[in-house]
């Protein structure tokens, strides 16, 4: 279903049959070709000017090459500047962490050839496992550290894209971009969120007619369009109010709940003012968010009541009257959740090529914005057809029908998508990416620029390593110095050409055949790619909407459209993976292009994280069992991507094969019910070398780690939390992967997708009430299994060493001492597990102090007494 326009334009007709060719001379002349449109913007100010100051004590600036050849500027006929500068690791830190990885890679040869040679154990078949588990464990720690030998910053220079781009009285020279937000279930996600999502886009500090805003809504729902319409209006004011003002961040849930300075300039009464009335304002416009669901029950009900047919009483009806071709309240065939049709409506059309002044104060606004460009970009709502029996390829299948529309309607150079749930924390984040796609150096052949993930929501102590920094802030710098950043899902620029599957100018052939077998049978969008070829980096405005165009933007978001093409696998994002994200990042690296990992001082975008600890293993499951998926699939890393770097491709090896790990993690795990038996079972003889040496095995990794928290700018919190979670997904989130992974390669049935549901719990007493609640699945017993085993078996340790101290011999006592060691480990790693299950009892988080001795001595105890009481009555049972 879609929405009429007005827009003037023209279209064009021809025979599908014939593929269009494109080659450096020109176009096919059955291609369409919109010419740009300039328009003038009003930017905000130069905030980051300079580079990030914070966490960069043991980062220096790299020389740029005196010779670097530049581009023509089309403007002033020189040079184009370098528009980022990198960083890398002074040596003071970096050698001695290069040698650090090397003596420790030695130190594993050594250790594992010492174990080869003394193969000598009480349970052999044990020892074999553990052998093979240790040098599991070094491949897996050598692929991922590897690619951190030459971690790099990169960081965009602001001023100088404003200067050569986007100076105030001339044209705007900035591409254009469409920002796309993707929401699967107004249940499950938060309506409120994706509407601060789509405020902050609209606010951004970006040229007004050069960025483009699309819902993506999966569930094709009339509350999530009626809430992007009300979102529109408050939009009108709020958009003004942060140019006005040069506020951040400019997602108004966050901004509102700010505390401190909310001015970045000197107060003033006018401030103050426009303050407190947007507020008000927006306390209305969330008011009117939550009355929707019944606003629109009523206005149904009302029509439903004046219809003549039957099936009236089940008709959801829109505002201006007519029935709404989504989903309804009361599902009816092709109305409801997995069978509706596509819908694309304009909710704010593209604003006009000239800044108009601000509108006067009024009644119903009592705001000022003389000088301020108060024009919206463009904002579109889309839901793709569904239909049952047909495979809709969850968020991929989204982004794809999201990226053809886009096409059509603005056909940006630059495509950018986030989940609902984050917002854009730095209104100069879009700015930011674009430095690096027009960037002189490697701009053409870079694919993608993948930002960092911040979470708002996450606990101070980040008990569940939601955060993680050892990931975002250590392995993707890593990655920046060589082909770039995986693709995180979330955050992420595109040039659309990666995505159609197109190579980089440094690999691209001198023809490229664009043709429906691979593309699809839409003429307009087959246009759109070869005008994205040509790089046309104008403005796009929507053609008429006239029943010809309507009809192709209706094709274009069918369920259908994808079949018999090359759709999800080598066009857009890749399909029958249960994580789209890595595996469309491997494709794009695979055919020879780069990416990029933007660093900003202020952080470019925020969102929320799952901190319920169920809901967090549920995520785990879907990442890590997609990895496993994509690694056992015809695109492993180990044979694909023909143009990957060695380093990178270990990289991707890493990243896909990890869940395996967890497999000897869990054998290691279970090893304290040996001290269940009654007699002494050692691993590796001389068992008191062998622990010394694994001690050191093992510290070496937390020595290297300390220097990552240095070089990376975390801290000593964010790395333990690494370590704990890690063990707390191998014996719960990682084993079910491994599991759905067999059942997938037996049955050929994929892992099942969740959305993970971020709606909060309803307790406004407590911001992290959600962390307390205790959901229990069945991935948790292996954890609970593990933990009460090690419970066990130090309070047995502590009950033999009471019976047996006098009769020990030293080596037994030594035996004894680190045994106990590793069981202590492993129960310091599970910490956050051991909280999570007491629930409401973990809010002092000190009471496992109190609670883990007193079950230790009770165990000891029981032990003790079981001891006595066969010794007396059944003396035989101890021989």
């Amino acid at each position: 279903m879609l929405s009429p326009r007005t827009d003037a334009g023209a279209g064009a007709a021809t025979d599908l049959s014939q593929p269009l060719l494109w080659n450096r001379n020109g176009v096919h002349a059955g291609a369409l070709v919109v010419m740009p449109v300039v328009a003038n913007g009003h930017g905000g100010g130069d905030k980051l000017k300079g580079a990030p100051k914070a966490k960069d004590k043991y980062w220096k600036d790299v020389d740029q090459p005196d010779d670097m050849a530049a581009a023509p500027d089309l403007e002033n006929g020189g040079g184009r500047p370098l528009l980022f500068s990198n960083r890398r690791v002074k040596n003071i830190i970096l050698c001695p962490y290069r040698v650090l990885i090397l003596i420790r890679v030695i130190t594993v040869i050594l250790f594992v050839g010492w174990r080869i040679k003394h193969n000598n154990s009480d349970v052999m078949w044990f020892w074999m496992m553990s052998v093979v588990a240790d040098v599991w464990f070094s491949l897996s720690w050598l692929s991922y550290q590897l690619p951190k030998y030459n971690p790099v910053k990169r960081i965009p220079d602001l001023a100088t894209l404003r200067k050569q781009y986007d100076t105030p009285g001339r044209s705007s020279q900035l591409p254009s971009i469409d920002v796309i937000v993707t929401t699967a279930s107004a249940t499950d996600e938060p309506i409120l969120y994706t509407m601060n999502c789509v405020l902050s886009i609209l606010a951004a500090d970006y040229h007004i007619g050069r960025c483009n805003c699309y819902l993506s809504d999966d569930s094709g729902s009339l509350v999530l369009y009626e809430a992007l319409v009300e979102t529109a209006k408050f939009a009108a004011l709020w958009v003004p109010f942060c140019r006005k003002h040069q506020i951040e961040p400019r997602a108004p849930e966050s901004y509102f709940e700010l505390k401190g300075p909310l001015y970045g300039g000197t107060p003033h009464k006018e401030f103050f003012q426009d303050y407190k009335h947007l507020g008000t304002q927006y306390e209305e416009f969330k008011k009117n968010l939550d009355m929707l669901p019944n606003t629109i029950h009523q206005r149904s009900g009302t029509y439903s009541k004046t219809g003549t047919e039957d099936e009236d009483a089940k008709v959801t009806w829109m505002a201006d009257g007519t029935q709404w071709p989504g989903t309804w309240l009361d599902p009816a065939e092709k109305h409801r959740a997995g069978h509706h049709a596509g819908i694309v409506k304009i909710v704010q059309s593209h604003p006009e090529h000239v800044v108009q002044p601000g509108v006067q104060e009024s009644l119903d606004n009592p705001l000022s914005f003389d000088d301020v460009d108060v024009r919206l970009p463009m904002l579109v709502y889309v839901a793709r057809e569904k239909s049952p029996g047909i495979e809709h390829n969850k968020k991929a299948g989204a982004l794809n029908a999201e990226l053809r529309i886009s096409a059509l309607l603005s056909n940006a150079p630059f495509f950018i998508n986030f989940d609902c749930d984050h917002y854009i924390n730095n209104s100069e984040a879009l700015r930011a990416a674009v430095c690096f796609m027009l960037d002189p150096r490697e701009g053409d052949n870079t694919g993608f620029v993948q930002f960092p993930q911040r979470f708002d929501n996450v606990d101070p102590t980040d008990r569940y390593g939601n955060h993680n920094r050892v990931f975002f802030d250590g392995a993707m710098y890593g990655l920046n110095g060589q082909q770039g950043p995986t693709y995180l899902g979330t955050g992420c620029m595109f040039r659309p050409l990666a995505l159609y599957g197109i190579d980089p100018p440094c690999w691209r052939a001198e023809d490229i055949i664009v043709d429906s077998n691979r593309f699809g049978n839409s003429l307009p969008f087959l246009n759109s790619v070869l005008a994205a070829i040509k790089q046309e980096e104008g403005v796009t405005l929507p053609p008429p909407l006239d029943d010809s165009f309507l009809e192709e933007m209706t094709k274009v978001v069918s369920c259908s459209y994808d079949d018999s093409t090359d759709w999800g696998r080598g066009i857009g994002y890749i399909y029958n993976m249960a994580t789209e994200d890595i595996v469309t990042g491997f494709r794009i690296h695979g055919q020879g292009w780069c990416s990029m990992y933007v660093t900003m001082e202020r952080e470019a975008f925020r969102g929320t994280a799952p901190i319920n600890l169920t809901e967090r293993l549920r995520q785990i499951v879907r990442w890590s069992g997609g990895s496993l998926e994509m690694f056992f699939s015809h695109i492993s890393p180990l044979f694909a991507g023909r143009r990957l770097s060695l380093v990178q491709r270990l990289s991707y090896i890493n990243f896909t094969i990890y869940p395996l790990t967890s497999l000897f993690i869990l054998m290691y795990a279970f090893c304290p019910v040996m001290w269940l038996l009654p007699t002494e079972i050692l691993i590796q003889r001389p068992y008191t070398r062998y622990i010394v040496y694994l001690i050191i095995v093992v510290a070496m990794i937390h020595v290297i780690g300390m220097f990552e928290i240095m070089w990376a700018g975390i801290t000593w919190l964010d790395w333990w939390r690494n370590e704990q979670f890690f063990m707390i997904g191998s014996v719960t989130a990682y084993p079910t992967a491994v599991l759905h992974m067999v059942v997938n390669i037996l049955t050929k049935k994929g892992i099942h997708f969740r959305v993970t549901t971020k709606q909060p719990v309803a307790d406004t007493d407590d911001k992290y009430a959600e962390m307390y609640e205790v959901h229990w699945v069945p991935m948790m017993v292996p954890a609970v299994v593990v933990l009460f085993s090690n419970i066990l078996a130090i309070g047995v340790a502590i009950g033999k060493s009471v019976l047996y101290m006098g009769t020990w011999s030293v080596a037994q006592k030594r035996h004894g001492a680190l045994g106990l060691l590793f069981n202590l480990w492993i129960m310091v790693l599970l910490y956050p597990f051991a909280l999570a299950i007491i629930g409401r009892w973990a809010k002092r988080t000190g009471i496992l102090f109190i609670l883990l001795p007193i079950a230790f001595l009770a165990t000891a105890l029981m032990y003790i007494g079981i001891h006595t009481f066969l010794l007396h009555f059944f003396p035989s049972m101890l021989v």
